[in-house]
């Protein structure tokens, strides 16, 4: 395929750039080796997305944490998504859930936007990450599925108070009179917020933090029993109660305007991630972690127009905290059709992408006319130099919106200083709810589901 005309000057060069050093997607083993030799003995790799609801995206997250996981040691992966809810995957992947498939242990994820998580290709990871872990030797720590996000109020709360009528009876009762505040909108988190705006509640913040400390405090006595299960279980119920704390923030301030929610949110994510590292390396393992999030968290927020914003990221802030133990990879598509909401809360669509416009990254990646390939690493190689200039990249959430793609869609970026390796499939798909509704058409047959394998 030839540049389209609209190329300006020194375009022809940063296309013929990046051409040189595509190395082609075919659905091989070897696909990915210079991103293993790349990662080397980090221990932190983010996997990101251009949207919330691409089968490739996916799929090829899949392929590589599947690697990472055999052929470099890692331990868990950690993805968007509520903390208890992935705990239920894990401990269904691990062998010690109740949930007698992989589609059942996913069914904890009913929090809108569901397709994030509960889709064919999700399924079908997690079917492989039982079956890899009922193959290790029984001495090894399994393959452990965690979330990072801080949107479950109500189900923290109660998994808190769960652990500590097993634990620790009085102290339970003690944590359910301190979040007596709360549960009137543990339905309706951001309705806290508004009505602490509004003066019609008092700020929980007190009592948040009040069982916070105290389940700190009586760490000891809870861990007291040896061995990793005790561990787990403590830690489990620890960063709940993490949770429940952050979110109470989250929500108090969300009104106040997007950076401080954003921000707080964001650090949130990098200290859990923080926390489960240490968590896992605890007995000498290492604590090695692949994520799971969408480009806005993943690449460099100083990379791009969000430290305009005043807004920080978890790429961002894994990089300053842990240098070169990190490796943040993007991921770009120019057309295709995606699963999406047209408002929040609404039902999952198939939707139509439109060709991403001429001064975008997506557009100058289609002009290599290489259907998928990967840029690695960027850095100070050729395509990695031809791709430092500012352009625009695309962004599609749970939300799309492509009537108002220009406002709602697209921002400025540096994709060279954003991500150290960047793979692009240039047309993609929607991935496949496991639940279809009437705005979801299935128009071919699925590639994985049912077979979670």
């Amino acid at each position: 395929m030839s540049p389209p005309p609209a190329l300006a000057m020194g375009e022809s060069a940063a296309l013929e750039a990046v051409r040189l050093d595509a190395q082609q997607l075919h659905g091989a083993g070897s696909d990915y080796d210079s991103l293993l030799e790349l990662v080397g003995d980090a221990r932190l790799v983010l996997l990101g997305e251009a949207s919330h609801g691409t089968h490739e995206f996916y799929r090829e997250r899949a392929r590589i944490t599947r690697r990472l996981i055999e052929e470099r040691g890692f331990q868990a992966v950690a993805v968007e998504g509520d903390w208890p809810d992935a705990d239920r995957v894990s401990r269904y992947v691990q062998g010690s859930g109740e949930d007698a498939d992989a589609e059942e242990a996913l069914s904890g994820f009913r929090r809108f936007p569901t397709w994030m998580w509960r889709n064919a290709d999700v399924l079908d990871f997690v079917g492989w990450l039982r079956a890899h872990n009922d193959r290790l030797e029984p001495e090894r720590r399994r393959v452990g599925f965690y979330g990072l996000d801080l949107y479950s109020l109500g189900a923290s709360m109660a998994a808190v108070v769960a652990y500590l009528e097993q634990v620790d009876p009085p102290a339970a009762a003690r944590a359910k009179e301190r979040y007596e505040c709360l549960h009137p909108f543990s339905q309706d988190s951001s309705g806290y917020g508004e009505a602490v705006l509004l003066g019609v509640s008092e700020p929980c913040r007190r009592r948040v933090l009040e069982q916070l400390v105290e389940l700190r405090r009586r760490a000891g006595d809870y861990l007291r029993p040896d061995g990793l299960l005790a561990e787990d279980r403590y830690f489990l119920a620890e960063q709940n109660a993490t949770v429940v704390a952050n979110a109470e923030e989250y929500y108090r301030t969300m009104f106040a305007g997007p950076a401080p929610s954003w921000n707080l949110r964001d650090r949130h994510m990098a200290d859990t991630l923080d926390q489960l590292h240490v968590h896992l390396a605890r007995h000498g393992d290492p604590g090695k972690i692949v994520v799971w999030e969408h480009n806005s968290h993943v690449g460099d927020a100083r990379a791009t127009e969000m430290t305009q914003r005043g807004e920080l990221n978890l790429g961002q802030l894994m990089r300053e905290r842990n240098g070169r133990e990190v490796v943040l990879v993007g991921f770009t598509t120019y057309t295709g059709t995606v699963t999406a909401a047209s408002q929040w809360g609404g039902e999952a669509e198939r939707k139509q992408v439109r060709p991403a416009p001429p001064d975008s990254y997506e557009a100058l990646l289609h002009a290599t006319g290489i259907p998928a390939f990967m840029l690695c690493p960027l850095g100070e190689s050729p395509s990695g130099r031809a791709l430092r200039e500012p352009r625009l990249q695309r962004a599609i959430g749970v939300i799309y919106r492509p009537e108002s793609e220009r406002s709602s869609h697209l921002f400025a970026a540096s994709v060279s200083r954003q991500f150290d390796a960047l793979v692009h499939i240039d047309v993609t798909r929607a991935v496949e709810p496991l639940e279809r509704t009437g705005g979801w058409e299935l128009t071919e047959p699925p590639e994985t589901y049912p077979t979670a394998l």
